[in-house]
């Protein structure tokens, strides 16, 4: 661990050092910003009035619009001469999401992502090939910072380039990995179209994998191909960045550095507030940000928090795993899909290779089809089998989805491969 007294600490004292924080945060977000001050003056609502952690459900929400609205420096509670960094997040639309940080913030950030490699095993002595992008978005420096901290050496490799990455891979004798999933995979499927064998020529022992959605069974292919233990991570630019929550060596649920942040889940039609182990919308209330406090930001995101202790000492509450986002779902002739469901389908087939996309059309009535890469080994040219593999594969999809998926098989390596973010989904209604 790297700071075992807060990563340890107690839940009833988790609990007593939120309210402490949340009920400061509530009046320095007052203070210092006109939106909350507003906010606040319209719901009848007196930071004093916040005594219990449960009264954070009187406070307003915030939402990603908020941001954008007041872009670009509208919620900020410094003068600008006290921010150092600034990030943003392009998003699909309009205005960035930009997000602002003092000294004091950077340095809370750096600690949160130290945990978080500390969490994967990594520490002095480690060398890590960092693959996330850096500049604007978060992933880059997030995990730079947070590496050096814990003690690690940085290999700043970056997106893109994979056939350097493999050879710095090598060379370098990376122990661990850093990137979005769909980027580990298609660096496994490269590695094996190079000619190396992952597992005794690299030194992989922990990957922290973060920036999409991703299914266990991704998980399963990229620690057989690659050899390592692969650790889901949570987080988002508006939180800081990557480092709100990630997995321990159980692998069983992302702690949320709740000293940190406060998380609650809500019905994301209604807004109410769900009882523990109900799945529900995640929402965060940032408990010490200077430059950019938000309270109660809703993340779209949608969860199971786990409030048992578990097994390695820490017992900050777990994110078991995302089950998708609000805003991410599709809805095919009235019935709710999300992308995971269509890659948890296609992971369990060993025909199936890593690279899929999910088309939705509209014709008369929504269309959805999914089209798959073959295994490598799986012999394309023989049409019967190639005919059973996609009747087989409508077939499961349907048991899982309730709606017809037509599947279209392509060979191997004829789907683009992404250095970043995979595109999983096209959804030619919007066009």
């Amino acid at each position: 661990m790297y700071e075992p007294r807060l990563e340890t600490m107690r839940p009833e004292k988790l609990r007593e050092l939120q309210l402490e924080r949340l009920r400061k945060m509530s009046r320095y977000a007052v203070e210092n910003v006109p939106m909350y001050k507003r906010r606040f003056k319209e719901a009848k609502l007196d930071p004093s009035g916040i005594r219990t952690l449960e009264d954070a459900a009187k406070i307003p929400f915030t939402v990603k619009t908020d941001l954008r609205d007041h872009y670009p420096y509208g919620i900020l509670a410094v003068p600008i001469d006290k921010v150092v960094r600034i990030h943003a997040s392009s998003g699909t639309t309009g205005k960035p999401t930009v997000v602002s940080y003092t000294r004091n913030d950077l340095e809370t950030w750096a600690r949160l992502m130290a945990r978080t490699f500390a969490a994967a095993g990594a520490g002095p002595g480690d060398i890590v090939q960092n693959a996330y992008g850096y500049g604007l978005f978060t992933g880059g420096l997030g995990f730079h910072y947070g590496a050096e901290r814990v003690g690690a050496a940085v290999i700043p490799s970056a997106t893109g380039n994979t056939k350097r990455q493999l050879m710095l891979m090598k060379d370098m004798r990376t122990t661990v990995l850093c990137s979005t999933p769909s980027y580990a995979m298609y660096l496994g499927e490269a590695a094996l179209g190079e000619g190396y064998k992952p597992k005794s020529d690299f030194k992989l022992k922990a990957g922290l994998f973060g920036a999409e959605p991703w299914s266990e069974e991704a998980r399963a292919r990229i620690q057989e191909v690659l050899g390592l233990r692969a650790h889901d991570c949570y987080g988002m630019s508006e939180l800081y960045g990557p480092g709100v929550a990630v997995e321990c060596a159980n692998q069983k649920g992302l702690h949320i550095w709740t000293d940190e942040f406060l998380v609650e889940t809500i019905d994301p039609e209604t807004g109410e507030v769900l009882e523990p182990g109900k799945k529900g919308e995640m929402v965060f209330t940032m408990l010490t940000r200077e430059a950019m406090p938000l309270l109660r930001y809703r993340t779209r995101d949608l969860a199971i928090i786990d409030h048992e202790e578990c097994s390695c000492g820490r017992h900050h509450p777990r994110i078991m795993r995302i089950q998708g986002r609000s805003d991410d779902m599709l809805i095919i002739g009235g019935v709710n899909v999300f992308p995971s469901q269509v890659e948890h389908v296609l992971m369990n087939v060993p025909q199936i290779g890593d690279q899929y996309q999910i088309i939705v059309d509209r014709d008369l009535l929504d269309k959805l089809s999914v089209r798959a890469e073959v295994a490598q080994s799986f012999p394309f040219d023989k049409e019967a089998e190639r005919a059973s593999l996609a009747k087989s594969l409508e077939s499961d999809l349907q048991a899982l989805l309730t709606v017809h998926a037509k599947v279209e098989l392509v060979p191997h390596g004829a789907l683009q491969r992404s250095e970043g973010k995979a595109k999983r989904v096209i959804d030619l209604r919007k066009g």
